[in-house]
């Protein structure tokens, strides 16, 4: 078979029913219901969420809503996928299979452990995805960080971590754990840790100031 040029028109699929599909998910992830951090019912399911900061910490006042329930600026931005789904042998998620109340919880319990936070000062709204439409959680997920840039998403990284296991300590703490120290495991990290100098400049230009 003689090797012949790529036709990138005849291997590019585009679609403008994958942005209108993507972008109903949106109206309806930003006009689902405020709740706190965790919400109170240990609800079943998958989707993505996002996070709100509604209290005074210096550095985080140009995204802080005044009042929770008109929260519009996300801190962070996230996605809890069900059980299978990595390798494509997602099933029915029964009631007791609860992958994004879990994540909001473990978020929850990383703020509770720091020094310059409190859970208290923030919110969430999710959007449950189950069946077919689990296979848009990658892409609402993307869509809301491109959309609102959240600062822990874009500029302060590191918020989603999870602890790297023994005897792989040697890497640095994250910018989130530098600005917000007092996650235990992230203590243990032995590498050169950003400045926070920088970490506050890069928030500077985040705010556009």
């Amino acid at each position: 078979m003689m090797p012949a040029a790529v036709d990138l028109k005849k291997h590019t699929f585009t679609s403008p029913k994958m942005e209108s599909v993507i972008q109903e998910a949106m109206r309806f992830m930003m006009a689902s219901p405020i709740h706190p951090l965790p919400p109170a019912d240990h609800f079943p399911g998958a989707g993505v969420y996002a996070l709100y900061y509604c209290g005074g910490f210096e550095h985080y006042r140009h995204i802080a809503a005044a009042d929770p329930k008109h929260a519009k600026t996300p801190i962070y931005v996230g996605k809890a996928v069900p059980p299978g789904w990595r390798v494509g042998r997602v099933g029915r998620v029964g009631p007791n299979i609860r992958p994004l109340y879990g994540r909001l919880a473990e978020h929850a319990g990383n703020i509770n452990e720091v020094g310059n936070l409190e859970v208290g000062d923030f919110c969430c709204r999710f959007m449950i995805l189950g069946g077919t439409e689990s296979d848009l959680i990658s892409a609402c997920e993307a869509q809301l960080i491109r959309q609102f840039t959240p600062l822990w998403n874009t500029v302060v990284d590191g918020f989603g971590n999870h602890t790297p296991g023994e005897g792989r300590f040697d890497q640095a703490k994250s910018e989130w754990d530098v600005l917000h120290r007092g996650r235990a495991w992230a203590a243990r990290c032995r590498g050169t840790s950003p400045l926070l100098k920088n970490i506050l400049a890069n928030i500077v230009r985040h705010r556009g100031g």
